[in-house]
């Protein structure tokens, strides 16, 4: 139990991280701005890898694959989008439904359960071999944090024009919204598709950097989102107010949740037990500002005014 060997093993926690922030992004849209649980993204986890690695692997350039990915994403969220607001479906439900139908696709779209990439045969993007001795312009972590940079500024820029600012009123007051004039059912499916979409190129880096795409490697997607939408929240909520600064924190509540894995890990924790873990931390994190208003919050007095003579 070397700590020179958790010092070597960090940089591609952060890397690994960083990924796992752009697809926290994608649930904080839904989870927080939307106020919608989408239980979806743990199939669209997997969709936006399979079609990046297929595309890859059939010679098709890196941004048109990854833009496809992107994609399919979108598409994933319409179905869901669909099926919440035309058909009355339960968001909850609705997104277990699209999950379950992207097993299928994802099946039919790789062929098999596992389809691997060789860095040294095709030009990926990201690699985990690209996390340490390598040139700076070519090292995951610089590469995804530029990619990171580029999303919160499009989304910053986005969520302030008059259709983002209707998708944010849909998720504060649907009520009220509905009252203005806005549709709330045509918000909450573009919000939908955003969110997937994000979570589907988060994917799509994903299955590079691992080097393969894997039928199961969205499973339990939605805890590690909502775990680093949670800790951003709670270790930056008094810090950060503005909206590009909860994303950024939201990015670092990734690299936390797998620098925190990472030394638990070190430390000689049964592996097996990983799943159950992260359930305890987002457990944890989910109840503290409960905790804290419940148990924390002085309530204030008032004095009455004096009466008037």
């Amino acid at each position: 139990m070397s700590i020179v060997t958790l010092f070597n093993a960090m940089p591609g926690a952060v890397a690994q991280g960083f990924i796992w922030g752009i697809m926290a992004i994608g649930v904080y849209i839904t989870y927080k701005i939307l106020d919608v649980a989408d239980l979806s993204v743990d199939g669209t986890m997997c969709t936006g890898g399979a079609v990046c690695i297929v595309m890859l692997t059939n010679g098709a350039p890196m941004w048109l694959a990854l833009l496809v990915s992107f994609a399919a994403g979108l598409l994933a969220g319409l179905v869901t989008g669909i099926l919440h607001t035309l058909m009355g479906i339960p968001a909850i439900l609705a997104g277990i439904l699209t999950q379950l139908g992207l097993y299928s696709v994802n099946l039919k779209v790789m062929g098999k359960a596992n389809l691997p990439i060789n860095n040294q045969k095709y030009s990926l993007l990201v690699s985990l071999l690209y996390v340490k001795d390598v040139p700076f312009y070519k090292n995951t972590i610089l590469i995804v944090a530029v990619a990171l940079a580029i999303l919160i500024g499009i989304l910053y820029w986005f969520f302030g024009t008059e259709l983002g600012c209707s998708i944010r009123a849909t998720g504060c007051n649907p009520n009220m919204s509905r009252a203005q004039g806005i549709n709330t059912k045509l918000n909450i499916v573009l919000g939908l598709m955003l969110s997937n979409g994000i979570v589907a190129f988060s994917s799509a880096l994903l299955a590079q950097y691992q080097g393969f795409a894997d039928i199961n490697m969205g499973r339990g997607a939605i805890v590690i989102g909502l775990a680093a939408v949670i800790i951003g929240g709670v270790v930056f909520g008094k810090i950060f107010h503005n909206f590009a600064l909860k994303l950024v924190a939201v990015a670092i509540g990734g690299v936390i949740y797998y620098t925190v894995l990472q030394v638990v890990i070190w430390l000689g924790f049964d592996t097996d037990l990983l799943k159950l873990l992260s359930a305890i931390v987002v457990a944890i994190f989910l109840a503290i500002p409960y905790i804290k208003k419940q148990y924390f919050t002085s309530v204030k007095t008032t004095k009455p005014e004096k009466e008037a003579a």
